[in-house]
Protein backbone atom coordinates (compact mmCIF):
# COMPACT_ATOMS: atom_id res chain seq x y z
CA UNK A 1 0.00 0.00 0.00
CA UNK A 2 0.76 3.75 -0.69
CA UNK A 3 1.25 5.61 1.81
CA UNK A 4 -1.61 8.21 0.42
CA UNK A 5 -4.10 5.01 0.81
CA UNK A 6 -3.39 4.51 4.78
CA UNK A 7 -3.75 8.03 5.38
CA UNK A 8 -7.07 9.24 7.38
CA UNK A 9 -8.39 11.77 4.99
CA UNK A 10 -10.91 14.31 6.42
CA UNK A 11 -12.65 12.88 9.50
CA UNK A 12 -11.27 9.81 9.41
CA UNK A 13 -12.97 8.30 5.74
CA UNK A 14 -9.64 7.85 3.92
CA UNK A 15 -7.56 9.63 1.27
CA UNK A 16 -10.16 10.27 -1.31
CA UNK A 17 -11.91 12.52 1.60
CA UNK A 18 -9.81 15.43 1.14
CA UNK A 19 -10.14 19.32 1.74
CA UNK A 20 -12.07 20.98 -1.87
CA UNK A 21 -10.02 24.27 -0.93
CA UNK A 22 -13.06 26.43 -2.33
CA UNK A 23 -13.37 29.71 -2.33
CA UNK A 24 -15.94 31.21 0.04
CA UNK A 25 -18.14 31.89 -3.20
CA UNK A 26 -17.65 28.68 -3.75
CA UNK A 27 -18.57 27.10 -0.77
CA UNK A 28 -21.54 29.58 -0.85
CA UNK A 29 -22.34 27.99 -3.64
CA UNK A 30 -22.40 24.46 -2.69
CA UNK A 31 -23.94 24.68 0.16
CA UNK A 32 -26.47 26.68 -0.38
CA UNK A 33 -29.23 23.94 -1.10
CA UNK A 34 -29.93 24.04 2.68
CA UNK A 35 -31.33 27.07 2.74
CA UNK A 36 -33.17 27.04 -0.90
CA UNK A 37 -36.60 28.10 -0.74
CA UNK A 38 -39.19 25.55 -2.64
CA UNK A 39 -42.62 27.00 -3.00
CA UNK A 40 -44.79 28.21 -5.19
CA UNK A 41 -43.10 31.76 -5.52
CA UNK A 42 -40.43 30.59 -6.92
CA UNK A 43 -41.15 27.48 -8.88
CA UNK A 44 -42.10 27.78 -12.37
CA UNK A 45 -41.48 24.21 -13.73
CA UNK A 46 -45.19 23.20 -13.64
CA UNK A 47 -46.18 23.59 -17.75
CA UNK A 48 -42.93 22.29 -18.88
CA UNK A 49 -42.56 19.66 -16.06
CA UNK A 50 -44.22 16.25 -17.20
CA UNK A 51 -46.06 14.18 -14.57
CA UNK A 52 -44.35 10.97 -13.74
CA UNK A 53 -47.74 9.10 -12.93
CA UNK A 54 -48.80 9.56 -17.05
CA UNK A 55 -45.99 7.71 -18.52
CA UNK A 56 -46.58 4.95 -15.18
CA UNK A 57 -50.35 4.49 -17.01
CA UNK A 58 -48.81 4.20 -20.18
CA UNK A 59 -46.00 1.83 -19.00
CA UNK A 60 -49.25 -0.45 -17.55
CA UNK A 61 -51.38 0.11 -20.69
CA UNK A 62 -48.31 -1.50 -22.20
CA UNK A 63 -48.16 -4.59 -19.77
CA UNK A 64 -44.75 -3.51 -18.72
CA UNK A 65 -46.02 -3.19 -14.59
CA UNK A 66 -48.65 -3.56 -12.49
CA UNK A 67 -49.66 -0.58 -10.51
CA UNK A 68 -51.32 -0.88 -7.32
CA UNK A 69 -54.30 1.03 -7.34
CA UNK A 70 -55.92 3.32 -4.78
CA UNK A 71 -59.67 2.44 -4.92
CA UNK A 72 -62.74 3.95 -3.08
CA UNK A 73 -62.31 1.15 -0.46
CA UNK A 74 -58.93 3.43 0.42
CA UNK A 75 -61.04 6.00 1.20
CA UNK A 76 -58.95 8.45 -0.71
CA UNK A 77 -59.07 12.31 -0.06
CA UNK A 78 -57.96 14.39 -2.89
CA UNK A 79 -55.24 17.32 -2.51
CA UNK A 80 -53.50 19.62 -4.55
CA UNK A 81 -49.31 19.83 -5.18
CA UNK A 82 -46.87 21.96 -5.59
CA UNK A 83 -48.30 22.85 -9.13
CA UNK A 84 -51.73 22.23 -8.71
CA UNK A 85 -51.60 18.38 -9.34
CA UNK A 86 -54.06 16.55 -7.95
CA UNK A 87 -52.98 13.64 -5.52
CA UNK A 88 -55.03 10.88 -3.78
CA UNK A 89 -54.26 10.53 -0.40
CA UNK A 90 -55.77 6.52 1.19
CA UNK A 91 -57.17 7.16 4.32
CA UNK A 92 -58.55 3.38 5.01
CA UNK A 93 -57.13 -0.17 4.23
CA UNK A 94 -53.19 0.72 5.19
CA UNK A 95 -50.03 -0.72 5.33
CA UNK A 96 -47.88 0.78 7.54
CA UNK A 97 -44.09 0.97 6.40
CA UNK A 98 -42.31 2.01 9.50
CA UNK A 99 -39.12 3.64 10.50
CA UNK A 100 -35.84 2.43 11.68
CA UNK A 101 -35.02 5.21 13.01
CA UNK A 102 -38.37 6.21 14.78
CA UNK A 103 -38.68 2.71 15.97
CA UNK A 104 -34.95 2.54 17.60
CA UNK A 105 -35.33 6.58 18.46
CA UNK A 106 -38.59 8.03 18.59
CA UNK A 107 -41.21 4.91 19.60
CA UNK A 108 -43.72 7.34 21.00
CA UNK A 109 -44.07 8.75 17.06
CA UNK A 110 -45.63 5.32 15.40
CA UNK A 111 -47.51 4.77 18.67
CA UNK A 112 -49.10 8.14 18.29
CA UNK A 113 -50.16 7.45 14.58
CA UNK A 114 -51.36 4.14 15.57
CA UNK A 115 -53.66 5.21 18.68
CA UNK A 116 -55.18 7.73 16.31
CA UNK A 117 -56.13 4.94 13.55
CA UNK A 118 -57.39 2.52 16.09
CA UNK A 119 -59.82 5.44 17.91
CA UNK A 120 -60.74 6.24 14.18
CA UNK A 121 -62.06 2.81 13.45
CA UNK A 122 -59.09 3.11 10.62
CA UNK A 123 -58.51 -0.58 9.18
CA UNK A 124 -54.68 -1.04 8.34
CA UNK A 125 -51.94 -3.59 8.63
CA UNK A 126 -48.91 -3.04 11.35
CA UNK A 127 -46.69 -5.09 8.53
CA UNK A 128 -44.15 -7.71 10.45
CA UNK A 129 -42.85 -8.63 6.87
CA UNK A 130 -40.64 -5.07 5.54
CA UNK A 131 -37.24 -4.22 5.32
CA UNK A 132 -35.71 -0.69 6.37
CA UNK A 133 -35.61 1.09 2.88
CA UNK A 134 -31.61 0.95 2.98
CA UNK A 135 -31.46 5.06 1.88
CA UNK A 136 -29.93 6.04 5.20
CA UNK A 137 -27.12 3.78 3.67
CA UNK A 138 -27.18 4.96 0.34
CA UNK A 139 -27.11 8.81 1.95
CA UNK A 140 -25.08 8.11 4.59
CA UNK A 141 -22.12 5.75 3.18
CA UNK A 142 -22.30 6.30 -0.40
CA UNK A 143 -22.24 2.72 -0.50
CA UNK A 144 -25.52 1.53 -1.75
CA UNK A 145 -26.58 1.99 -5.58
CA UNK A 146 -29.72 2.73 -7.39
CA UNK A 147 -30.31 -0.84 -8.43
CA UNK A 148 -30.16 -2.27 -4.75
CA UNK A 149 -32.49 0.86 -3.70
CA UNK A 150 -34.95 0.16 -6.45
CA UNK A 151 -35.09 -3.86 -5.78
CA UNK A 152 -35.70 -3.14 -1.83
CA UNK A 153 -38.61 -0.49 -3.07
CA UNK A 154 -40.25 -3.29 -5.08
CA UNK A 155 -39.43 -6.14 -2.89
CA UNK A 156 -41.23 -4.16 0.10
CA UNK A 157 -44.22 -2.38 -2.15
CA UNK A 158 -44.87 -5.76 -3.42
CA UNK A 159 -45.34 -6.95 -0.10
CA UNK A 160 -48.00 -4.52 0.47
CA UNK A 161 -49.58 -5.36 -2.42
CA UNK A 162 -49.95 -8.94 -1.96
CA UNK A 163 -50.30 -8.72 1.81
CA UNK A 164 -54.09 -9.13 2.35
CA UNK A 165 -54.07 -12.42 0.67
CA UNK A 166 -53.17 -14.26 4.10
CA UNK A 167 -56.17 -12.60 5.88
CA UNK A 168 -58.58 -13.52 3.03
CA UNK A 169 -58.51 -10.34 0.76
CA UNK A 170 -57.50 -10.03 -2.77
CA UNK A 171 -54.27 -8.25 -3.86
CA UNK A 172 -54.26 -4.25 -3.38
CA UNK A 173 -56.02 -4.64 -0.43
CA UNK A 174 -53.97 -2.69 1.55
CA UNK A 175 -52.13 0.16 0.45
CA UNK A 176 -48.76 1.58 1.52
CA UNK A 177 -48.45 4.88 4.31
CA UNK A 178 -44.75 5.81 4.49
CA UNK A 179 -43.57 6.63 8.05
CA UNK A 180 -40.18 8.13 7.46
CA UNK A 181 -39.62 11.18 5.11
CA UNK A 182 -36.49 9.73 4.19
CA UNK A 183 -37.89 6.51 2.95
CA UNK A 184 -40.40 8.28 1.21
CA UNK A 185 -38.03 10.82 -0.69
CA UNK A 186 -35.75 8.30 -1.33
CA UNK A 187 -39.11 6.01 -3.45
CA UNK A 188 -40.37 8.90 -5.04
CA UNK A 189 -36.90 9.18 -6.51
CA UNK A 190 -36.53 5.29 -7.23
CA UNK A 191 -40.32 5.73 -8.62
CA UNK A 192 -39.38 8.00 -10.71
CA UNK A 193 -36.20 6.17 -12.41
CA UNK A 194 -37.88 3.21 -12.98
CA UNK A 195 -40.71 4.76 -14.58
CA UNK A 196 -38.36 5.99 -17.04
CA UNK A 197 -35.61 3.60 -17.19
CA UNK A 198 -36.39 0.29 -19.28
CA UNK A 199 -32.41 -0.32 -18.21
CA UNK A 200 -33.15 -0.41 -14.54
CA UNK A 201 -36.65 -2.26 -15.25
CA UNK A 202 -35.06 -5.04 -16.21
CA UNK A 203 -32.37 -5.20 -14.20
CA UNK A 204 -34.30 -5.32 -10.91
CA UNK A 205 -36.88 -7.70 -12.32
CA UNK A 206 -34.38 -10.20 -12.70
CA UNK A 207 -33.74 -9.65 -8.97
CA UNK A 208 -37.17 -9.36 -7.62
CA UNK A 209 -37.79 -12.28 -9.85
CA UNK A 210 -35.32 -14.72 -8.10
CA UNK A 211 -36.92 -13.66 -4.82
CA UNK A 212 -40.54 -14.26 -5.73
CA UNK A 213 -41.37 -10.83 -5.92
CA UNK A 214 -43.17 -10.40 -9.45
CA UNK A 215 -46.92 -10.57 -10.13
CA UNK A 216 -47.14 -12.23 -13.35
CA UNK A 217 -43.79 -11.82 -14.40
CA UNK A 218 -44.18 -7.72 -13.49
CA UNK A 219 -42.85 -5.63 -11.19
CA UNK A 220 -45.41 -3.75 -8.72
CA UNK A 221 -45.93 -0.01 -8.55
CA UNK A 222 -48.13 2.33 -6.19
CA UNK A 223 -50.43 4.85 -7.77
CA UNK A 224 -49.21 6.98 -4.92
CA UNK A 225 -45.95 7.61 -2.75
CA UNK A 226 -48.09 8.45 0.21
CA UNK A 227 -46.32 9.64 3.74
CA UNK A 228 -48.02 9.40 7.25
CA UNK A 229 -48.06 13.41 7.68
CA UNK A 230 -50.11 13.27 4.14
CA UNK A 231 -52.43 11.26 6.06
CA UNK A 232 -52.81 13.57 9.14
CA UNK A 233 -52.82 16.33 7.00
CA UNK A 234 -56.29 15.49 5.44
CA UNK A 235 -57.62 13.69 9.05
CA UNK A 236 -56.92 17.26 11.04
CA UNK A 237 -60.20 18.65 10.68
CA UNK A 238 -62.15 14.98 11.75
CA UNK A 239 -59.32 14.81 14.93
CA UNK A 240 -59.85 17.96 16.06
CA UNK A 241 -63.88 18.09 16.00
CA UNK A 242 -64.01 14.91 16.80
CA UNK A 243 -60.83 14.07 19.55
CA UNK A 244 -59.21 17.28 20.52
CA UNK A 245 -60.02 17.86 24.66
CA UNK A 246 -56.94 20.48 25.38
CA UNK A 247 -57.19 24.41 24.14
CA UNK A 248 -53.94 24.61 21.96
CA UNK A 249 -54.73 28.33 21.62
CA UNK A 250 -52.40 29.74 24.23
CA UNK A 251 -49.16 27.49 22.53
CA UNK A 252 -46.81 28.99 20.36
CA UNK A 253 -45.94 25.96 17.78
CA UNK A 254 -42.74 26.61 15.12
CA UNK A 255 -42.86 24.03 12.14
CA UNK A 256 -39.73 22.50 10.31
CA UNK A 257 -40.42 20.91 7.15
CA UNK A 258 -38.45 17.90 5.88
CA UNK A 259 -36.19 18.41 2.96
CA UNK A 260 -36.86 14.55 1.98
CA UNK A 261 -40.47 15.70 2.26
CA UNK A 262 -40.84 18.67 -0.07
CA UNK A 263 -37.44 19.80 -1.99
CA UNK A 264 -36.50 15.75 -2.69
CA UNK A 265 -39.83 15.57 -6.00
CA UNK A 266 -40.86 18.26 -5.10
CA UNK A 267 -43.85 18.85 -7.13
CA UNK A 268 -45.13 15.63 -5.01
CA UNK A 269 -45.50 17.81 -1.78
CA UNK A 270 -48.83 19.11 -0.91
CA UNK A 271 -49.92 22.78 -1.23
CA UNK A 272 -53.16 24.12 0.29
CA UNK A 273 -54.31 27.70 -0.04
CA UNK A 274 -55.80 27.93 3.40
CA UNK A 275 -52.32 26.87 5.02
CA UNK A 276 -49.18 29.71 4.72
CA UNK A 277 -50.75 31.29 1.76
CA UNK A 278 -50.17 28.06 -0.24
CA UNK A 279 -46.61 29.22 -0.66
CA UNK A 280 -45.33 26.50 1.87
CA UNK A 281 -46.08 22.93 1.99
CA UNK A 282 -49.20 22.49 4.17
CA UNK A 283 -48.22 19.19 6.30
CA UNK A 284 -47.75 19.81 9.82
CA UNK A 285 -48.81 23.44 9.73
CA UNK A 286 -51.84 21.94 8.98
CA UNK A 287 -52.20 20.10 11.92
CA UNK A 288 -50.83 22.33 14.62
CA UNK A 289 -53.23 25.04 13.09
CA UNK A 290 -56.65 22.84 13.10
CA UNK A 291 -56.05 21.80 16.70
CA UNK A 292 -55.97 25.99 17.28
CA UNK A 293 -52.23 26.40 18.30
CA UNK A 294 -50.80 29.48 17.01
CA UNK A 295 -48.05 28.85 14.64
CA UNK A 296 -44.98 31.09 14.46
CA UNK A 297 -43.14 31.69 11.78
CA UNK A 298 -39.29 32.39 11.81
CA UNK A 299 -36.46 33.42 9.21
CA UNK A 300 -35.02 30.01 8.86
CA UNK A 301 -38.03 28.04 7.97
CA UNK A 302 -36.73 26.56 4.53
CA UNK A 303 -33.05 25.53 6.20
CA UNK A 304 -32.08 21.88 6.44
CA UNK A 305 -32.30 20.50 10.43
CA UNK A 306 -28.73 19.78 9.42
CA UNK A 307 -28.59 16.06 9.69
CA UNK A 308 -27.04 15.72 6.11
CA UNK A 309 -26.73 11.66 6.55
CA UNK A 310 -22.80 11.27 6.39
CA UNK A 311 -21.82 14.59 8.04
CA UNK A 312 -23.96 13.21 11.25
CA UNK A 313 -21.69 10.30 10.92
CA UNK A 314 -18.45 11.85 10.15
CA UNK A 315 -18.67 16.10 10.63
CA UNK A 316 -20.78 16.00 13.84
CA UNK A 317 -19.45 19.10 15.83
CA UNK A 318 -20.98 20.61 11.94
CA UNK A 319 -24.35 18.96 12.46
CA UNK A 320 -24.60 19.89 16.32
CA UNK A 321 -23.59 23.80 15.21
CA UNK A 322 -26.08 24.04 12.17
CA UNK A 323 -29.00 22.94 14.06
CA UNK A 324 -27.77 24.84 16.47
CA UNK A 325 -27.83 28.22 15.34
CA UNK A 326 -29.72 27.93 12.44
CA UNK A 327 -32.81 25.98 13.99
CA UNK A 328 -32.82 25.87 17.90
CA UNK A 329 -31.67 29.13 18.69
CA UNK A 330 -33.64 30.86 16.06
CA UNK A 331 -37.31 29.77 17.17
CA UNK A 332 -36.36 30.26 20.57
CA UNK A 333 -35.05 33.66 19.99
CA UNK A 334 -37.48 35.03 16.97
CA UNK A 335 -40.17 32.79 17.88
CA UNK A 336 -40.20 32.35 21.87
CA UNK A 337 -41.67 28.74 20.62
CA UNK A 338 -43.29 26.57 23.15
CA UNK A 339 -42.45 23.44 20.80
CA UNK A 340 -41.29 22.73 17.16
CA UNK A 341 -42.83 20.19 15.10
CA UNK A 342 -41.25 18.48 12.35
CA UNK A 343 -42.44 15.06 10.16
CA UNK A 344 -39.45 13.45 9.46
CA UNK A 345 -37.39 11.17 12.04
CA UNK A 346 -34.04 12.62 11.39
CA UNK A 347 -35.11 15.99 11.45
CA UNK A 348 -36.62 15.40 14.93
CA UNK A 349 -33.75 13.08 16.47
CA UNK A 350 -31.38 15.72 15.01
CA UNK A 351 -33.10 19.03 16.75
CA UNK A 352 -34.10 16.65 19.68
CA UNK A 353 -30.81 14.65 20.71
CA UNK A 354 -28.03 17.65 19.67
CA UNK A 355 -29.13 20.48 22.22
CA UNK A 356 -26.88 19.35 25.22
CA UNK A 357 -23.88 20.40 23.45
CA UNK A 358 -25.28 24.11 23.03
CA UNK A 359 -24.23 24.08 26.85
CA UNK A 360 -20.48 23.72 26.15
CA UNK A 361 -20.15 26.51 24.20
CA UNK A 362 -22.61 29.21 26.57
CA UNK A 363 -26.04 28.85 24.02
CA UNK A 364 -28.68 28.04 26.53
CA UNK A 365 -31.28 27.48 24.18
CA UNK A 366 -33.58 24.50 24.27
CA UNK A 367 -37.21 23.94 22.85
CA UNK A 368 -39.22 20.81 22.63
CA UNK A 369 -38.75 18.62 19.53
CA UNK A 370 -41.38 16.22 18.94
CA UNK A 371 -43.69 15.20 15.47
CA UNK A 372 -46.94 16.90 14.47
CA UNK A 373 -48.27 12.85 15.13
CA UNK A 374 -47.03 13.95 19.11
CA UNK A 375 -48.47 16.84 19.42
CA UNK A 376 -51.74 15.85 18.08
CA UNK A 377 -51.87 12.88 20.30
CA UNK A 378 -51.19 15.68 23.29
CA UNK A 379 -54.02 17.70 22.66
CA UNK A 380 -56.07 14.55 21.92
CA UNK A 381 -55.56 13.13 25.81
CA UNK A 382 -53.12 10.35 24.51
CA UNK A 383 -50.89 9.15 27.71
CA UNK A 384 -47.40 11.08 27.77
CA UNK A 385 -45.48 8.23 28.52
CA UNK A 386 -47.76 4.87 27.08
CA UNK A 387 -48.54 6.36 23.72
CA UNK A 388 -46.58 9.94 23.17
CA UNK A 389 -43.45 8.50 25.07
CA UNK A 390 -41.86 12.03 25.73
CA UNK A 391 -39.25 9.98 28.01
CA UNK A 392 -37.37 8.88 25.03
CA UNK A 393 -37.29 12.51 23.93
CA UNK A 394 -33.91 14.64 25.07
CA UNK A 395 -35.15 18.14 24.41
CA UNK A 396 -37.23 18.95 27.93
CA UNK A 397 -40.80 18.95 27.30
CA UNK A 398 -41.79 19.20 31.02
CA UNK A 399 -43.11 23.01 30.30
CA UNK A 400 -44.63 22.07 27.47
CA UNK A 401 -47.28 19.59 28.94
CA UNK A 402 -47.14 21.43 31.71
CA UNK A 403 -48.45 24.90 29.68
CA UNK A 404 -50.95 22.51 28.10
CA UNK A 405 -53.12 21.33 31.51
CA UNK A 406 -51.64 18.18 31.43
Amino acid sequence: MSDNSTQQGLAGHGAFFQDTNLSANEAEAATAWVRSHVDRRTMDLGERMDDIRDHMWELEKEGEIIVHRITDDHKPIEVDTLYGWKKRVPTNQLWHHKSCGQCGNIPGYPTSLLWFMNNLGTDYLDETDQTSCTAWNYHGSGIGNVESLAAVFLRNFHQAYVSGKQHGYENGHFFPLVHCGTSFGNYKEIRKYLIESAELREKVKKILGKLGRLVDGKIVIPEEVVHYSEWLHVMRNRIASEMQTIDMSNIRVTMHAACHYYKMVAEDAIYDTSILGGNRTAVGTSVAQALGAQVIDYSTWYDCCGFGFRHIISEREFTRSFTMNRKIKVAREEANADVMIGIDTGCITTMDKNQWIGKAHDMNYSIPIIADVQLAALACGADPFKIVQLQWHASPCEDLVEKMGI
